[in-house]
Parts: structure tokens; sequence; C-alpha cells
């Protein structure tokens, strides 16, 4: 049998780190996970995860991250389910985390860390064109047949 779920989103609320009476830590957050089409008004729509994290990976978790964060996830769907103080059954799916990984930058800023990489990314590749004599800079090439080597 395989049960894995591996999802990208960003958290929709801090992590909620509480702890065990036997001190374990466990950490509940909710993951938005944007779908992959857009509905008929053009918009593109969420599904809000219920996912559940134990241990030092929680307070990892709570440590590095905060509403807003884009993280990756891998673990287990499961299902369970109490009574409740009026007495009705409740069900409750989540994911159980195994790993995750921390996909925003260290800055945390978002769309302007994204145009300042991108911009250093475009100022590196002019020096390296300035370096590289066959780089591509629109200009044409000068080639006579007898440069050529066959």
């Amino acid at each position: 049998m395989i049960n894995r779920v591996v999802l990208v989103g960003r958290l929709t609320r801090d992590v909620d780190l509480r702890y065990t009476q036997s001190g374990n830590a466990a950490g509940t957050f909710s993951l938005a996970v944007n779908r992959q089409f857009t509905n008929a008004n053009g918009d593109r729509e969420a599904d809000f995860i219920n996912c559940v994290i134990w241990r030092k990976s929680a307070e990892n978790l709570s440590n590095y991250t905060h509403k807003g964060s884009l993280i990756g996830i891998d673990g287990r769907l499961q299902t369970r389910n109490y009574e409740n103080k009026e007495g009705q059954r409740v069900y409750v799916t989540e994911v159980v985390v195994d790993n995750f990984s921390l996909l925003d930058s260290k800055a945390s800023g978002g769309a302007s860390d994204t145009q300042s990489a991108s911009k250093r990314t475009q100022k590196t590749q002019q020096q390296n064109n300035q370096s590289d004599p066959f780089a591509n800079t629109g200009q044409p090439i000068d080639i006579s047949d007898e440069d050529l080597p066959f």
C-alpha cells in the first residue's frame, strides 16, 4: 500500500505549536495550495489542507516560518475521529508531515526578493556577454568559407 502526500503551498497562519502531556511538540497548520486551473471567472482557486507535524520538526517549522511562508511538505494522509462535547462523532482528515522544506529566501521579502534576484541575474549575464567573444550580441557574424575547419 502507498500513502504519500507531497504539497507545496503557503501557510495560512502561523504554526500552532502545543505540547502533549508527555512533552512531545505537536504543530498544526493549514497550507493553501493553488490549483493548476482557473475557474469560470478566470480566477485561480486554492485548496486549504490541514496538516500536523510532530516533535523537533514541529518546533523547527514553528521557529523558522510565519503566515505566508512558502513551504514544501512530504507526509501521509491520515483520518481519525473523536466524539465532541455535544456527543457528536467528528471525522478529521489531515496530512501528517514527515519532512518539510523552506522554499522562501531568508529575507522572506517575497516579490521584491525575486525582482532583485532577477536584476542580479541579468547583470551577471550582461557581464558574461561582454567578456565572451562568442556571446549572441545580436550583431551578424562575419565568417568566410576559409575560416571553417571542414
